[in-house]
This record gives C-alpha cells, sequence and structure tokens, in this order.
C-alpha cells in the first residue's frame, strides 16, 4: 500500500508548459491532507562536448529576473510527451544549432520531487557539427557560447550558473569520467 493515497483531484491552472493541480490524500494513518503538484512533460538536458569545450546557453529566466547560463533543455511544446532521446536531439538543434554524431544518455534527474512530476534525462553529446539555431519564440534572447572545462567549473563555483538541473548534471558527466572503463 502507497504511504499516501490520491483520494480526489482538480486541476487549478493550465498552459501550454505545465498544469497545477491539487489532490485531496489521505495518508497511511488514515488522516486526510492535500497537495499541490506542477505536472509538467519530460525534459532532456544535453551536455555538448567538442574536446574541452563545453556548449552553454543564456537567457533571461523572468521568475528569477537574471539572464543566467546553463546546458541546453527543455520539453516538448503543447505539453506533448517525447522519448527523452529524441527530445536531446531537438533541444541540442534548437537552442543551439548544433547536432551530434554520439548522444549518451548520463543519468535522470528529478526536478523537484516534493511539488513537481517532472523527471528529465540527460544525455552526453560529442562529434558535434555547427548549424544554425531553430529557436522557439520564447527563446529569442537566448545566447549560446563555448566555454572549456576550467571555466564551467568556475562558473559553477562563482554561481554564474546557478540551475540545479546543470550542476548535477555536472556531476553525473563527472562521475561518468572518473567510471569509465
Amino acid at each position: 500500500m502507497d504511504p499516501i493515497q490520491r483520494v480526489a483531484s482538480r486541476e487549478v491552472y493550465r498552459n501550454n508548459w505545465m498544469t497545477v493541480r491539487e489532490d485531496e490524500i489521505r495518508r497511511s494513518d488514515g488522516s486526510p491532507g492535500i497537495y499541490g503538484v506542477i505536472d509538467k512533460p519530460a525534459y532532456a538536458l544535453v551536455i555538448a562536448q567538442d574536446g574541452d569545450r563545453f556548449r552553454l546557453v543564456e537567457q533571461f529566466r523572468y521568475p528569477l529576473g537574471e539572464r543566467r547560463w546553463e546546458f541546453p533543455q527543455g520539453t516538448a511544446p503543447d505539453l506533448a510527451d517525447v522519448p527523452p532521446a529524441e527530445l536531446a536531439v531537438r533541444e541540442l538543434r534548437e537552442e543551439t544549432g548544433l547536432s551530434a554524431g554520439s548522444m549518451v544518455p548520463l543519468g535522470k534527474l528529478d526536478v523537484a520531487a516534493g511539488m513537481s512530476s517532472q523527471r528529465g534525462w540527460v544525455f552526453l553529446a560529442t562529434d558535434i557539427t555547427e548549424g544554425e539555431p531553430e529557436r522557439e519564440h520564447e527563446e529569442q534572447d537566448m545566447r549560446s557560447a563555448w566555454f572549456a572545462r576550467a571555466d564551467v567549473e568556475k562558473m559553477i563555483l562563482a554561481g554564474d550558473i546557478t540551475d540545479a538541473q546543470s550542476i548535477a548534471a555536472w556531476a553525473q558527466l563527472m562521475l561518468a569520467e572518473r567510471h569509465r572503463p
């Protein structure tokens, strides 16, 4: 038996990127409660590596009111459910114009498991070919640039990269490199 059972659910908000619902729940001891949940489709995050260089994108993040550097990442439009590997190829091309001869899965990330159902998959893209980005309208302010490994690490330490998914993905890459056969 699940420690928490959903008794009822109602959608309280919806747009093209997410829904918000409120669930009436019953805990394992029988007591009632509520849970607010943000439902978003799966996303893919791509670490594009070309030798010792890594591709980052910078854009204005409205909820923070700041421009932030991060690895290319995103979901399919209109809440579509797209296989993670297909989504990774799409996001990389869309945000950076890059295509990859190799796209290797590195791991899975839960964005904010206490309030969101969204999960992400991290990929390492290598054997890179340059091209033109195909950005969505919401991404019109996005910039994209290559950074040396040491610079990415300095940016994380200095707080220039604060995106939790990007930092977690970097840790997955470091562990994958350390444990490579």
